[in-house]
């Protein structure tokens, strides 16, 4: 019973940063119809922003974190204006080719950087785990998941609340109409792609006090965080939460009953058999 209440709160703690990334997948697809397979790359970029403020400036990930989700924001917000929105309306396939293409780049601009080292960053007070009788929670873990409760609130609020989250959800369904209600379609994308992107790079600053850092560390998560993005129902963003919370704890009991090499293969095939018998994903609608 202790080893299934641990796989549990393990799995539930790991799966919200997982639905934090891909919620950003599924904002940007939900919003451009963009699959951004430059996704873990920009994770990557975001535990490196991190680092360099924890070796710079001393401060660890979650003081960090506001300065991370403006560079990441303003990272995203480029990104999408110089290279996406002259794609934009063009076959998809090109847009695809160009967000990989965009992950080598950022890639080997990384290894350039910062070298293949291994990296990590140390939180103080954070390195002893909180123990309930039998159980142990694992303190960075806990704290990204309460960060992660915390941004999908505000996501939430400003999607559904504020004029800018009107404007994204009407281009989201309807981008000719939203033009023609005076809405500017190019700079909402841009806003949404910065959006979504600061989610992969938030994700990736809680990530760093429980992993080495590396120039392809962000590739760990990235076919990961699309698959979720997928199970959830592309371009839902409820959809993504939920998958990747299912995903975590379907992962650790996976680790636990049958051991780690087995997590990888039970999720992937849970994926497949999702789409067979549900093509659009658990919270997913046609069209």
């Amino acid at each position: 019973m202790n080893a299934f209440f641990q796989a549990s709160i393990d799995g539930v703690l790991m799966g919200g940063v997982y639905a934090l990334a891909a919620l950003g997948i599924s904002l940007i697809f939900g919003v451009m119809k963009i699959t951004n397979f430059a996704h873990g790359a920009l994770i990557t970029v975001g535990m490196y922003v991190t680092f360099e403020l924890y070796v710079l400036l001393g401060i660890t990930p979650y003081v960090a974190l506001p300065l991370v989700m403006v560079t990441m924001f303003v990272i995203g917000y480029l990104v999408q204006k110089v290279f996406l929105n002259p794609l934009m309306g063009v076959a998809g396939h090109n847009q695809l080719l160009l967000t990989q293409g965009l992950a080598i780049v950022i890639e080997n601009a990384i290894l350039v950087m910062f070298s293949a080292n291994y990296q990590s960053v140390s939180v103080p007070g954070f390195e002893t785990a909180i123990r309930l009788g039998s159980i142990t929670i694992n303190k960075p873990k806990l704290v990204a998941f309460l960060f992660v409760a915390i941004i999908a609130a505000g996501i939430y609020v400003l999607l559904e609340k504020t004029d800018l989250g009107r404007a994204i959800r009407a281009t989201s369904v309807q981008p000719e109409g939203a033009t023609l209600m005076g809405i500017v379609v190019p700079r909402i994308n841009q806003i949404a792609f910065g959006l979504g992107i600061v989610c992969a790079g938030v994700a990736g600053a809680l990530l760093t006090p429980t992993q080495y850092i590396y120039p392809t560390s962000g590739n760990t998560y990235s076919l990961k965080c699309f698959v979720i993005a997928v199970f959830g129902g592309l371009g839902n963003i409820w959809g993504a939460i939920l998958a990747g919370l299912i995903i975590g704890v379907v992962e650790s009991f996976s680790a636990l009953w049958l051991g780690g090499s087995w997590s990888e293969l039970i999720v992937y095939m849970i994926f497949i058999l999702t789409l067979i018998i549900k093509p659009t994903g658990l919270l997913g609608k046609k069209g």
